[in-house]
């Protein structure tokens, strides 16, 4: 009599084993079922079994159990396996959420350009896209307002290899911001912003440690006023470093600043 092995399913049907990745922190996945992509945060033991906290670029979380064949990396399917106690962690990202690339030295800089406002969104934009930026050889310069943005843009004299893509702080309908913008009719220009008065108001307020951004009334400088309700010394200079020196990542910044960002720097940098 012939013997059989206890899996009579033909070798053609069955799944080939997926490689074995360990969930280090900042490990970047997609999710096979759903489709959501994010970073690591941490792997945990519940009563259910082994999970993994995912965070995408927009700061939302979604758990999901560790299984066999759970997880594309890279468009590959693997398994995703708790990390070892005491294992190496090498951040997979870059403070943008980009892939990292050890040792890339920065290009030469580009025709094109983007302009913020001023020297805070300026370090803002540096603190977390600076690595991509130097990959992509992508100049960041500071205005001090955009009173004169159609002085300045003509100037720049913009075409289809330099291309213009300007950050606007309080881009809102009916704003003296968005009547400027509305001035810029170049297709080689962007001009995009966000709706926060300053770009203090981008960052987090959980990640300064604070409940939230205070309201302050009409007719007051907008950050000597953030201070006192604060209770911090007015001096905005130091303050702005104690919020800067809180943002590690795009998960400390809203996302209405993280999008119009990545815009500009798809805009400056893909082909006309």
């Amino acid at each position: 009599m012939r013997s059989y092995q206890p899996d009579l399913t033909p070798p053609w049907k069955k799944s080939a084993p997926a490689p074995e990745v360990p969930a280090d922190p900042d490990l970047v996945v997609e999710e096979a079922v759903t489709g959501f992509c994010g970073a690591v945060i941490r792997c945990e033991k519940t009563a259910e079994g082994q999970t993994v906290t995912l965070e995408d670029r927009f700061g939302k979380h979604r758990v999901f159990p560790l299984v066999p064949r759970g997880f594309l990396l890279e468009g590959r399917v693997v398994t995703l396996v708790r990390p070892s106690a005491g294992g190496p962690v090498r951040p997979a990202r870059t403070a943008s959420g980009s892939v990292a690339v050890p040792g890339a030295r920065a290009r030469v800089a580009r025709a094109g350009r983007i302009y913020v406002e001023g020297r805070h969104d300026a370090e803002l934009v540096e603190r977390v896209w600076g690595d991509d930026l130097r990959i992509e050889g992508v100049v960041v310069e500071y205005l001090e307002g955009i009173d004169d943005l159609p002085a300045i843009v003509r100037e720049f004299s913009p075409g289809p290899d330099a291309r213009l893509g300007v950050l606007v702080d309080h881009l809102v309908p009916g704003s003296k911001e968005s009547r400027i913008a509305a001035q810029i009719s170049d297709g080689n220009v962007l001009v995009v912003g966000h709706p926060y008065i300053d770009v203090w108001e981008a960052v987090k307020p959980s990640s300064v440690g604070i409940d939230g951004w205070p309201v302050v009334p009409r007719g007051q400088d907008w950050k000597t006023g953030v201070c006192r309700s604060l209770g911090w010394p007015e001096n905005t200079g130091a303050a702005w470093q104690r919020i800067l020196a809180s943002v590690r990542s795009y998960r400390d910044l809203e996302p209405e600043l993280l999008g119009r960002v990545e815009e500009l720097i798809d805009f400056v940098t893909l082909p006309a």
